[in-house]
């Protein structure tokens, strides 16, 4: 059983992967047709222009994964309808930007179709062995949580592979908890596995030196499923805690906590954008482009291992445990002490001539 469930993962992640890698091909030409470029600027890292619309690839690769592994159900139909509006919406800004609150609209349009009519909800959590029914405002709640996720990924997504990166981290390590905890037939799993595929096969034209960039599409796009697979295993007991989504996520929690608080300081607008995230902290404290991507994947990677170790519980020594999230928080907070991060201090980021 065990044989035929890894032997059946292995076959959607490569075939994925495959479908994703070769699409990007044909997606770089598109980009080029339509003019979805991003061009070089005093925010910006990069210094040539880069061809956008990579999550087209993504798309693609997700959209056929589904149709030879995926089963039709109204959940599933709600995630594609609600794909397909934000797909739609990171296409227009890819080609020609959009303002931040015309880009909300087709962020709530794309989260009202899970809620309303895939009826997935964040209806109640656990913590600490307490919990919480939300009640009528799961509604609304839920609709936070699908659009702060978009954001949070669309945020992070500064350096090449970065978002990507930490988007399937988050995938692999929802694969692992689904696998030990035998819960590897359903939706969530299926899904899971499609995107891992997917982001993975991606992730080769976009690591350091990127060929291509995700653009909104793909992150939007990514922070959708996001969503949705967390909010898949909170309707079923694969995450059986609040904590377990957030601790996957942190990175890109903890980076937009960060600029809302920086610009509250600053008395900046909440949508203003800046050069002063985490990654740029980073690269302010002279670490190269690829180091600066690979630090934050092994942070990522820690608080992947903390979640699966919070999961499996006694399964898992208490001390180790405590050990991981001691060097979580002394990590945190050593960075937020040594950079500007929310304030002005130590770091002078470069700035061009």
């Amino acid at each position: 059983m065990i044989n035929n469930t890894i032997l059946y993962s292995l076959k959607v992640i490569i075939f994925t992967f495959l479908v994703s890698l070769l699409s990007v091909f044909i997606v770089k030409k598109i980009a080029y047709h339509v003019h979805a470029i991003d061009i070089p600027n005093e925010r910006k890292v990069h210094t040539k222009e880069m061809p956008r619309l990579g999550g087209l690839a993504i798309f693609i690769a997700f959209l056929t994964g589904y149709m030879f592994f995926g089963d039709m159900t109204k959940e599933m139909n709600s995630i594609l309808i609600g794909s397909f509006i934000i797909l739609l919406t990171g296409i227009i800004d890819d080609i020609n930007p959009l303002e931040a609150k015309h880009k909300l609209i087709g962020e709530i349009l794309s989260a009202s179709s899970i809620v309303f009519y895939g009826n997935i909800l964040l209806s109640n959590i656990t913590f600490f062995g307490l919990n919480i029914e939300f009640g009528i405002l799961a509604f609304p709640i839920t609709l936070i949580f699908i659009v702060a996720c978009m954001n949070i990924i669309n945020l992070i997504d500064g350096l090449d592979g970065l978002a990507t990166g930490i988007s399937s981290i988050f995938f692999a390590t929802i694969i692992i908890i689904c696998f030990f905890q035998g819960r590897t037939i359903g939706l969530d799993y299926n899904l899971t596995l499609i995107m891992l595929g997917s982001t993975l096969g991606f992730l080769v034209h976009n690591f350091y030196p990127a060929k291509i960039f995700l653009g909104d599409t793909g992150s939007l796009f990514l922070g959708f499923i996001i969503s949705i697979i967390s909010l898949l295993g909170f309707k079923g007991t694969i995450l059986t805690s609040v904590f377990i989504p957030l601790l996957l996520l942190a990175i890109p929690i903890l980076d937009t906590m960060f600029a809302i608080l920086r610009r509250i300081v600053h008395h900046q607008k909440v949508t203003e954008a800046d050069k002063l995230h985490l990654h740029h902290q980073l690269l302010g404290m002279k670490f190269s482009h690829r180091n600066t991507v690979l630090i934050i994947y092994a942070v990522n990677i820690l608080f992947a291992i903390a979640s699966i170790f919070y999961l499996l519980g006694e399964e898992i020594n208490i001390y180790l445990r405590i050990g991981i999230y001691i060097v979580l928080f002394i990590l945190v907070f050593w960075f937020v002490n040594k950079t500007n991060i929310v304030t002005e201090k130590q770091i002078k980021l470069p700035h061009k001539k």
